[in-house]
This record gives C-alpha cells, sequence and structure tokens, in this order.
C-alpha cells in the first residue's frame, strides 16, 4: 500500500497544472494512478464550464439519468495541505 502526505477530507491548495492556487478538497484517492479527486471551492460558473459534465444512464441509483458534474483530478505531487502550503511562503 502507498503512502500519501494528503488523505480524504483533507483541504489542500493545488501547485501546479490548470488548478493552480485553487483551494480544495480532497474527496477520494487514486493509489493505482497516484491521482486524488477534488472537490474545489468556490465554484463560480467559469470553473463550472471548464470542468464540464457527463451524460449519466438511467438506473436505479439515477432513475432520470441525465447530466451531472464532474469531479477534478490531479496528480498527488501536484497539491500540498493548506497549512504546510502557507508555512512555504
Amino acid at each position: 500500500m502507498k503512502k500519501y502526505h494528503v488523505k480524504k477530507g483533507d483541504k489542500v491548495v493545488v501547485n501546479s497544472g490548470s488548478w493552480k492556487g485553487e483551494e480544495a478538497t480532497v474527496t477520494a484517492i487514486l493509489p493505482k494512478k497516484d491521482r486524488v479527486v477534488l472537490e474545489l471551492a468556490n465554484m463560480t460558473p467559469e470553473k463550472r464550464e471548464r470542468i464540464g459534465r457527463r451524460t449519466v444512464k438511467k438506473s436505479k441509483a439515477n432513475p432520470n439519468g441525465g447530466m451531472i458534474e464532474r469531479s477534478v483530478s490531479t496528480h498527488v505531487s501536484n497539491v500540498n495541505k493548506v497549512a504546510e502550503a502557507q508555512a512555504e511562503k
């Protein structure tokens, strides 16, 4: 099992990539790909547009199907905990 410097529920700052400077919460960790799934804070309509949506088929969990919001994932090395990021500055 791999060990990471962040865990589910941590508040993080993205330090590189297309979401640089954004604060987020870790919602999941994908150890096979060394990635974290983030829920961005302060979502504006422009950010929602950049992330996009995806289509979901009808199912018991989603009886109407339709469009749902996507999540943002980034490599685990591109995020720092909020407290660590403030200490580095």
